[in-house]
């Protein structure tokens, strides 16, 4: 990959062109005949073989850490709290964590994260298996994990260009998303076996050593085989000079500002699927696995869906952000489990093709020098809110219920939708046109000159 600017560099669109509103994709990758096709890159193959037996652990120790808690304690506000000490560090350092990760070399500094990790897991199982955990150690270790994020996080998600390149980008983005939902198929699954079969515990001691497997793809890497970007230099403004960077592009500011709302209030499923297993339907860890393991087929059918697409169209991501916020108000007025469980598989398919939309269109529309601030940047608005939204939608459940938690969280991210897409309309001097095609209703916003030029037509 050229060290030089975005526009040399990567498929990104230049700067000071219109933001891409329209039907238009952010960026237009040349489409590839295979969904799997990043996988024929060595050191990506290295890197996604790892994280398929991390992703699991990862899984694991999320629903353990979520059901410890709620153990310990019987409150979903407890849960909100565990949850928002994990991502706490990436609201308050996520945009330094982005600047050291354009001064660093990616591999060595996710060498260090993951070891970071795994210790702190071991050490949680430790204290788990002999007895003597309490509630303050678990918020202590997902403090420690989310402050080793700071840096994994955008580390992990630039890496990826180093990759594969450019050609190969929104390839790889989506089947990373892929390889960390279909974990979900498995690690919920064995992590309900094993939290009633013989505790919380051995998911904390899996996920530690499972580390194992993406440290020793770093290792086996070929370093002369990455695509190499000059990394940023020590100097000052370099956080504000990324802030301005995406403040001033509203092909990025937007779709970050509406991730922020999405991930604050909606994405909240620790709180939202441990009080509906528990209090709503009395069903025990057993169906808080099914719930996610559930969820994790839609989110597959997303990613993968997401990485046979060739563009990643800001049109795509209000629309499936829309139906994320009303699957979530219909979810929460369903009146049995299994209703409820069989609509966490289009939650997650939604839920995946907002996420990875937004990851793609960013990321291409990114000059790589400053790619590392700017995911940092979207890493804490996506998973930093959760600090401020868990333990609000974690009272608001415990005071009104989890059926008014999980609809208030659905009509936000809906409304956020709503009006974030009329702003980009807007931006783009577009209007909103409804006709018919091929005998069927269609909505879509066009240039405001076209719909003018055509309305004497009509």
């Amino acid at each position: 990959m050229s060290s030089g600017t975005g526009a040399a560099s990567a498929p990104a669109p230049d700067p000071h062109d219109s933001p891409p509103t329209s039907d238009a994709p952010a960026a237009r990758p040349a489409r590839k005949s295979s969904m799997f096709s990043s996988l024929t890159v060595r050191n990506y193959r290295l890197f996604f073989m790892g994280q398929v037996v991390s992703n699991i652990g990862t899984w694991m120790q999320r629903i353990a850490q979520d059901w410890l808690v709620l153990s310990l304690t019987g409150s979903s506000a407890a849960v909100g709290i565990t949850t928002a000490l994990q991502f706490l560090p990436m609201l308050l350092l996520g945009l330094y964590g982005g600047v050291l990760v354009d001064r660093l070399r990616k591999r060595p500094a996710l060498l260090v994260t993951q070891s970071s990790m795994a210790l702190t897991a071991i050490a949680l199982a430790v204290l788990t298996l002999t007895g003597h955990v309490q509630v303050w150690h678990v918020y202590v270790a997902a403090f420690a994990v989310g402050l080793a994020t700071v840096v994994d996080n955008p580390a992990r998600q630039s890496f990826v260009s180093e990759l594969v390149g450019p050609g190969q980008l929104q390839n790889a983005v989506s089947l990373n998303s892929a390889n960390f939902q279909s974990a979900r198929l498995v690690g919920p699954a064995v992590a309900g076996i094993l939290i009633t079969g013989v505790g919380t515990g051995y998911a904390f001691l899996f996920n530690g050593l499972s580390f194992i497997a993406p440290l020793t793809g770093l290792l086996l890497m070929r370093a002369r085989e990455l695509h190499v970007v000059e990394r940023a230099p020590r100097g000052k403004g370099q956080l504000r000079e990324g802030v301005r960077y995406v403040t001033g592009r509203p092909e990025l500011i937007w779709p970050i500002v509406l991730v922020g709302f999405v991930g604050t209030f909606a994405f909240n499923f620790p709180v939202y699927l441990s009080a509906f297993a528990d209090d709503v339907f009395h069903a025990g860890a057993g169906a808080y696995s099914m719930f996610n393991t559930l969820m994790a087929v839609g989110s597959v059918a997303g990613a993968l869906l997401a990485a046979r697409r060739g563009t990643a169209r800001l049109r795509l991501l209000i629309v499936a952000a829309m139906a994320f916020g009303a699957l979530e108000i219909v979810a929460a007025t369903t009146p049995t489990l299994w209703m409820f469980a069989l609509l966490m598989v289009p939650l997650g398919l939604f839920g995946m093709t907002v996420n990875v939309t937004t990851n793609t269109s960013i990321q291409m529309s990114t000059d790589p020098a400053m790619r590392g601030r700017v995911m940092a940047l979207y890493m804490m608005v996506f998973l930093g809110g959760s600090p401020v939204g868990a333990p609000i939608v974690g009272w608001v459940t415990d005071t009104y219920g989890a059926r008014v938690g999980l609809a208030a969280g659905g009509a936000v991210a809906a409304l956020a939708a709503a009006v974030i897409g009329l702003i980009l309309a807007r931006v783009g001097n577009l209007r909103l046109s409804v006709g018919w095609h091929g005998g069927h209703p269609r909505v879509r916003f066009v240039p405001r000159e076209q719909q003018e030029a055509l309305a004497p037509a009509a």
